[in-house]
Order: C-alpha cells, then sequence, then structure tokens
C-alpha cells in the first residue's frame, strides 16, 4: 500500500517500518542530517524501560534526553493531565489563572533554592533560559552575558548563542553581546576549575560594566557531565555580583532530583538569581519550561512592564502535570533515593573503568554520570571531538552506545562522554543489568585504542 492510500486509511493499523518511513519522509529530525535520520518507532513504556514496535526493550539508561526523571508509570503524573485537559484545557495566560498554574508556582518557590520565589512558565528549556537571558537585561540595563564553552543552553536564536557547543556555529552570528568562558573541566582542560574562575573574574573586569549576567549550568550537562568543585559556584556568585552581574544557573537537565537534591544548585548551598528549568518538571510526560526569579528581581517588575510571553505561558494541562510529577518526586521518596542508589551507580562505573583502559574518566552525582572515553589514558587523547558533533559519519563512542543498545541498553552520548541519567526509580538490580551491558559496549572502545584516526 502507497503513503497516499495510507492516509486516506488511517484506521488500517501501521506497521513497524511502514510507519518509520512515514515519519522520516514527512517529519523534520531533529539535529541530523536529514539523510541519516533512521528513528524507531516506540510503542510501549513501563518503569524504567521502553519497547519498539519489533519487541525489542530497552533498559533507558540515559532517560531519553536526561528527561523522563520519575519514569514511564506515574499514574498519577497522567491522571493528572487527563482531569486538567477535560475541566479547563486553555486559558488566555495574562487575563486568565488556573489553581494548576498557581498551585505549580507556589510549589516552586517552595522546592527552589532559597529566596527564588516568582516564576514565568513556558514550554520548554530554551524558551527558559530566553526568558532569562531577557529578564536579566531588563533588571540590569545591561546586554552582555558571559556563558561557556561546554554547554548547551538551547536551540533557539538566545539560547544556542549562549551555547558553547559546536552546535551554535550554524546560527552565527546570533545575538550580539555573548562572550565565552573556559569550563570547570579538570580531565581535558589546561585550566584548573578554579583557575578558569580567575578567568572569569578578569573578563568581566575588562568588560567594565557592560555585562548584566553569567550563565552556567552548575554541572554541565550534554557537554560532558562537568561537575566542579564544592567552592566553585558560591565563588563564581560573589564574582558575578562584585561585577553588577547576575547569576543565572540553568537547571534544565541537573533539576527535579537528578543530582540527589531537588537542585543541583542545591549541592553548592547557593541561590542563584533566576535559575531554568524544564525536562523533569514534569518528568517529560508534558512539555513545560520555567523561569524563577529571587524576590528582588520579581519586585522589580510590578512597575515595570515584563514585555515577554507565550500563548502557552502556565499552561493547564502542562502545569497539571508539573505538579503532579513533583507529588510523585515526593511521595515515593525519589530524591533521596536518587542520591542514595546513585553512590552505587557511581561505584558500579568505577569498577567498569578499572577493567577497561579506554575509559578515561568517570564523574558525577546523583543519577547524573559521564563516562569520557580515550585512546590513550596518559595523554588524555579523546575518541570524539568537538567537530564531531556536526559531521557526516559514525565515531567510536557512537558505536560504544550502538552495541549498548544491541544488549538492551538505551545510552545517549555527546562527542566523547556517555551520559548516565536514568529515571530516578531505577534499583540497584537495574543499574547491574545496565552495566553488564556496558561492560560488553566497552569492548568496542578498547580495540579501538590502537586503531588509526
Amino acid at each position: 500500500m502507497n503513503e497516499s492510500r495510507r492516509m486516506e486509511n488511517p484506521d488500517r493499523p501501521a506497521g513497524p517500518n511502514e510507519i518509520e518511513r512515514i515519519d522520516r519522509d514527512h517529519v523534520f529530525s531533529t539535529w541530523s542530517f536529514q539523510s541519516d535520520a533512521n528513528p524507531t518507532q516506540i510503542v510501549d513504556a513501563d518503569g524504567v524501560r521502553f519497547t519498539d514496535a519489533a519487541g525489542n526493550e530497552y533498559l533507558d539508561l540515559s532517560g531519553q534526553l536526561m528527561c523522563t526523571n520519575a519514569g514511564y508509570s506515574a499514574e498519577n503524573v497522567a491522571a493528572a493531565i487527563a482531569e486538567q485537559a477535560e475541566s479547563v484545557p486553555f486559558v488566555a495566560p495574562a487575563s486568565f489563572t488556573t489553581e494548576a498554574r498557581a498551585t505549580l508556582g507556589k510549589k516552586l518557590a517552595e522546592i527552589t533554592p532559597g529566596n527564588l520565589t516568582k516564576t514565568l512558565f513556558s514550554t520548554s528549556g530554551t524558551e527558559a533560559v530566553e526568558a532569562a537571558l531577557k529578564i536579566a537585561r531588563f533588571y540590569t540595563g545591561k546586554h552582555k552575558v558571559i556563558s561557556r564553552y561546554r554547554s548547551y543552553h538551547g536551540a533557539t536564536f538566545g539560547s544556542i548563542s549562549v551555547t558553547g557547543d559546536p552546535r551554535r556555529m550554524a546560527a552565527e552570528p546570533g545575538i550580539p553581546g555573548v562572550i565565552k568562558a573556559p569550563d570547570p573541566y579538570a580531565y581535558g582542560s589546561t585550566l584548573e576549575p578554579m583557575e578558569s574562575l580567575e578567568y572569569i573574574d578578569e573578563m568581566l573586569m575588562l568588560e567594565g560594566d557592560t555585562v548584566g549576567a553569567v550563565l552556567v549550568e552548575p554541572i554541565v550537562g550534554s557537554n560532558g557531565i562537568l561537575v566542579p568543585p564544592d567552592e566553585y559556584l558560591p565563588r563564581l556568585k560573589e564574582i558575578a555580583h562584585d561585577h553588577g552581574a547576575l547569576l543565572i544557573c540553568d537547571e534544565v537537565m541537573s533539576g527535579f532530583g537528578r543530582t540527589g537534591e531537588w537542585f543541583a544548585s542545591d549541592l553548592f548551598d547557593v541561590t542563584p538569581d533566576i535559575l531554568t528549568m524544564a525536562k523533569g518538571l514534569t518528568g517529560a510526560y508534558q512539555p513545560l519550561g520555567a523561569t524563577i526569579v529571587t524576590d528582588e528581581i520579581a519586585e522589580y517588575f510590578e512597575d515595570e512592564m515584563l514585555t515577554h510571553g507565550h500563548t502557552y505561558s502556565g499552561h493547564p494541562v502542562a502545569c497539571a502535570a508539573g505538579l503532579a510529577a513533583i507529588e510523585t518526586y515526593e511521595e515515593d521518596g525519589l530524591v533521596d533515593h536518587a542520591r542514595e542508589v546513585g553512590e552505587y551507580l557511581g561505584d558500579r562505573l568505577a569498577e567498569l573503568a578499572a577493567d577497561h583502559p579506554s575509559v578515561g574518566d568517570v564523574r558525577g552525582t546523583g543519577l547524573f554520570h559521564g563516562v569520557e572515553l580515550t585512546r590513550d589514558p596518559d595523554e588524555r587523547v579523546p575518541f570524539g571531538q568537538r567537530e564531531d558533533k556536526v559531521s557526516k559519519g559514525t565515531t567510536v563512542v557512537d558505536e560504544v552506545a550502538a552495541n549498548a543498545r544491541e544488549e538492551g541498553v538505551y545510552l545517549a552520548n555527546m562527542i566523547n562522554t556517555l551520559i548516565i541519567a536514568p529515571p530516578l526509580p531505577i534499583t540497584e538490580s537495574e543499574i547491574d543489568e545496565a552495566i553488564a551491558a556496558l561492560d560488553i559496549a566497552l569492548e568496542v572502545s578498547d580495540r579501538a585504542m590502537d586503531r588509526p584516526r
């Protein structure tokens, strides 16, 4: 049956290959050369596993895109979505409100650090960052922003401009006033993490009184799972404030229990001036982003217009999902569980590294770890280069992830790092299962250490 007949007969069930072909022909795949796009149809999910149309089951070791924090069986989240959709599915956000939006805003003020108190809702992490950038510029009257090279903040024009990873380059020159700083990358940088802070301090001094904000992921996510020293983030906030700049923490990936605390900022006892979130906010059951600010910033906009908004800001169904997801984290003790089982995960990954010479570094906290691979552990030569992210072809790191998938474990990877960020309900026995698959998959990189580059 050809595609035109398929579209005319929607009641006839389609086979997996047909659905995948229709998808490829009529839907763009993101961050891809379209000729390379090969999406797999997923038909079911439960717990920390999902199943494709061919019946293959995978343990989700990366939370899809580091976002399925609540797992796939949060029944109260699904129920909250249905109930809200049946009662009030939408209201105009500037004219009306709903209990779901108001209650979620209050709840976020309770669980976020310090005096963060007022939230602007959007539909994604990139929109949350866009809002943070505009709020910082409105509040400070300064247009420049310092971000870091190993970072990802989103795909819209502002957020891709402050992103450091090579995917930003196709969108350049981007928005003006963005300056990149070095990262707290102990394994692969010539600067020690605290030395990179001195560099940022000097950057702020040399830029004069023109920088409105310093934007960072407290723990860098897809660009390597970079965990800074305990004193890094507190000192960064001091440096920013010394130069009249705000500190924005992008917690889109690191929030909602991922690190064993509600937010990575909590690990370092720091309250940023602005905090962005998405992903785990609803456990990925609905698209929802949020930008929360301190009471001082909130007070500023009492008599200054907030010239920003979205049609779907505070969407009732998404907010209902967010509130139910937070209740799930609380009632099921998932934040504490992530911290406890995360220690077990770290121990198992360290054991794995000891058995595989191609593992150069293992780092992380809670259920947020990275495994960085190397051709040469002494010289720290990476398998993947930054330019590989925007090039055709398959890297050794891609091959490792593909091999893990053949063993029944889905694993995301970015440049030279395998990203370990499973749903929070994962158990120790499921971690053991994933480690066994990784043990086999890493044989690929071990064999490739002597392969010509």
